[in-house]
C-alpha cells in the first residue's frame, strides 16, 4: 500500500481502537475454526487505552487509511528503564497482509533505538505464523515458550494445601522497591510503575499478592487481572516453583467463579503437572520474543498481556 504512514494515537481515536482490537483478534481466531477472545462488544477492549494510557500517556500509535481516514492497524507500547514492551498490536481483516503491522513495528523500534534502550520485548502468539514471521524478520529471538492454562475455579473458592502458602500474602505500595529488586535479579528488567498501578487497583479489577521470606524479604510476587477482556494471572516473577505454586494459587482462589489464564513456562514441569492436577488444560501457546539484549531467567516469569509482559 502506498502512502501509508503512522502516526501518535489520540483521544479522537479511542472507540475505533476499541472496535480494532475487538474485530481484529476475534477475527483471526474465527478464521482458523477457533473461538473468538472477546466477548461482549468492544466496550471490553476499551480496556487497553484505558490501561495503557494510565501508565505511559502518548505511547501509543495508529495506522490511518491513506484516503478513507478509518484506521487500519494500531499498537501500544510502554518504555521501561531497561527495555520497552510491545503491547497488543492490531491490524483490521480488511488489511491484513499489506504491510500495516511492520510500518507499526518499524515505527517502535524506531523509539526504541532513538531512546538508547537496549531491548525491545513482547509476548507473542505461538499459533500465529505470520506475526512471528513479521518479528524474526525484524530480528527478535524467541527465549522462553509459555504452555496458556486455563482452569475454572470454584465459585466457593481455591485452597488447595501447598507449600508455602501461609507466606503468599497481599502486596502493599511498601513491597514495590523489593519487588523491583526481585525481578532485575531474576529478569534484569524492573517495571516498578506497573507494581504500583497493579497495587492502587484504580480500576478495581487487579489483584497482587507477595511471597514473603522467613527473613521478611520478597522472593515472589504475583498480580491477576478480573476484567472481562484480559482474565489472567500474571505479571509474576519468583525464585523457585514452590513460590510460584503458592502465589498461584493465592491469585486462583482470587478469581472465584471464573476462568483465568497462567502462562507457565514449559520448561517448569513441577508448575506444569500441578497445574493439570488442578484440572486445567492448555488452550494456547507464547514465546517471550526480544529484540536486542537479554538475560536468562535466573528463576520463573509469570508474563501477562495486560499489563503487557515477555
Amino acid at each position: 500500500m502506498t502512502s501509508l504512514t503512522v502516526r501518535p494515537m489520540t483521544p479522537a481515536d479511542r472507540t475505533e481502537v476499541a472496535d480494532l482490537i475487538y474485530t481484529s483478534i476475534n477475527t483471526w481466531y474465527q478464521r482458523r475454526g477457533l473461538p473468538q477472545i472477546f466477548h461482549g462488544g468492544p466496550q471490553v477492549t476499551d480496556v487497553f487505552y484505558e490501561v495503557y494510557q494510565a501508565l505511559e500517556p502518548g505511547c501509543a500509535v495508529v495506522a490511518p487509511h491513506p484516503v478513507t481516514g478509518r484506521l487500519m492497524g494500531s499498537c501500544f507500547y510502554h518504555p521501561r528503564p531497561h527495555h520497552v514492551a510491545l503491547g497488543i498490536m492490531t491490524v483490521h481483516p480488511d488489511y491484513f497482509g499489506q504491510s500495516v503491522g511492520r510500518e507499526l513495528l518499524r515505527y517502535i523500534i524506531d523509539f526504541t533505538e532513538r531512546n538508547g534502550l537496549p531491548a525491545l520485548r513482547l509476548t507473542q502468539s505461538a499459533l500465529n505464523l505470520d506475526s512471528f514471521s513479521l518479528y524474526n524478520k525484524a530480528g527478535f529471538v524467541p527465549r522462553c515458550a509459555y504452555q496458556d492454562m486455563v482452569l475454572a475455579v470454584p465459585a466457593t473458592g481455591f485452597q488447595p494445601a501447598v507449600a508455602g502458602r501461609e507466606r503468599v500474602r497481599d502486596a502493599t505500595l511498601a513491597d514495590v522497591p523489593a519487588m523491583a529488586a526481585l525481578e532485575k535479579d531474576v529478569s534484569g528488567v524492573t517495571r516498578e510503575q506497573d507494581y504500583r498501578y497493579c497495587i492502587d487497583n484504580a480500576l478495581g479489577f487487579w489483584h497482587t499478592s507477595v511471597y514473603e521470606n522467613a527473613a521478611g524479604g520478597i522472593d515472589g510476587f504475583l498480580a491477576s487481572s478480573r476484567h472481562a477482556a484480559v482474565n489472567m494471572l500474571g505479571p509474576g516473577v519468583c525464585r523457585t516453583e514452590d513460590q510460584a505454586i503458592a502465589l498461584i494459587a493465592r491469585e486462583l482462589d482470587v478469581n472465584r467463579g471464573r476462568s483465568p489464564v497462567v502462562l507457565v513456562p514449559v520448561e517448569r514441569t513441577r508448575i506444569v503437572r500441578q497445574m493439570y492436577e488442578w484440572g486445567a488444560r492448555n488452550c494456547e501457546l507464547h514465546f517471550c520474543q526480544v529484540r536486542g539484549e537479554f538475560q536468562p531467567f535466573a528463576g520463573i516469569n509469570l508474563p501477562t498481556f495486560l499489563l503487557e509482559t515477555a
